[in-house]
């Protein structure tokens, strides 16, 4: 597979201020910090988008799962919570010092289901691509290029 060099996502910024302009293909977004973070707060922030996306594969995944198999699910609501914890206190986690970042998921699945659907659909869910990416290694390569 050949890399492309193309961006799919571009973000421009004013240093003077948080607020920043985004381009994902055709699409127009802005992110902001809130007031008390020094920003105007006239967009999500950048956690916010980081939760939207994973809330967003993982309702996708999971209703592409129901359809394939065909239960019978109606809709879904996928609820989440961006905190930092004391790594000590993260009995599942392998880090036990210092603090990570913890994401709570909560999934409210409507419709008919059996206990049995519903243990399936929350194993989908643990599948979604951005899930995935999130919880194993990422290479972020950063690299300055000259401005145009």
């Amino acid at each position: 597979m050949s890399e492309s060099t193309e961006a799919h996502v571009t973000v421009r910024g004013d240093a003077r201020g948080f607020l920043q302009e985004i381009t994902s293909g055709k699409h127009q977004l802005r992110a902001d910090e809130p007031v008390n973070m020094g920003g105007t707060d006239a967009a999500p922030d950048p956690y916010d988008y980081l939760m939207a996306a994973l809330g967003a594969c993982t309702s996708m995944t999971v209703g592409f799962f129901a359809r394939r198999q065909k239960y019978p699910l109606e809709k879904i609501t996928v609820s989440l919570r961006h905190s930092r914890i004391h790594a000590k206190d993260c009995e599942e986690c392998m880090t036990k010092e210092g603090m990570l970042d913890r994401i709570d998921v909560d999934l409210e699945l409507t419709g008919s289901l059996n206990s049995e659907q519903r243990a399936e659909l929350m194993k989908a869910a643990a599948n979604c691509p951005v899930h995935r990416t999130l919880t194993h290694e990422i290479n972020i390569r950063l690299r300055e290029v000259a401005p145009n």
